[in-house]
C-alpha cells in the first residue's frame, strides 16, 4: 500500500513548503503517546534517511520510517477548514481505537 495526500494536503504542505524556502517533503510516523497508545508525527523533511520509504503523492513526497510504516500503512492525510478551524486529518484504515480526544489511537 502506500501513505497518500488529498489535494488540498498537497497544496498546503507545498504552500509551507516555499514559505520555509526548503525542504524535500514531509515526513509522516508516530510515537508511543496519549491514552491509546500512538501519536502521529508530522514534520517537514530536508532529507531522507537510508531506511525511509518515500510515496509521491500530487507533487509531493511523503517520507515515512520503516517502523512507523506498520502503524499508517494506506492512511490518506487530508487538510480540512471548518469555520474558523482548520488541519491536518489522518484517515487511518489501521486504527481500531482513538481517545476521546482524537490525539491519540491504537491499531
Amino acid at each position: 500500500m502506500a501513505v497518500t495526500l488529498t489535494e488540498s494536503a498537497a497544496k498546503h504542505v507545498q504552500k509551507a513548503l516555499n514559505k520555509r524556502g526548503k525542504g524535500v517533503g514531509l515526513r509522516l510516523g508516530v510515537r508511543t503517546s496519549g491514552c491509546s497508545g500512538m501519536a502521529y508525527i508530522l514534520e517537514y523533511a530536508d532529507d531522507v534517511e537510508e531506511h525511509d520509504q518515500i510515496f509521491e503523492s500530487h507533487g509531493i513526497k511523503v517520507i515515512v520510517d520503516d517502523k512507523s510504516m506498520f502503524y499508517i500503512d494506506g492512511t490518506e492525510l487530508d487538510f480540512t477548514r471548518e469555520g474558523l478551524n482548520e488541519g491536518f486529518k489522518f484517515n487511518n484504515p489501521n486504527v481500531k481505537n482513538e481517545c476521546g480526544c482524537g490525539e491519540s489511537f491504537n491499531v
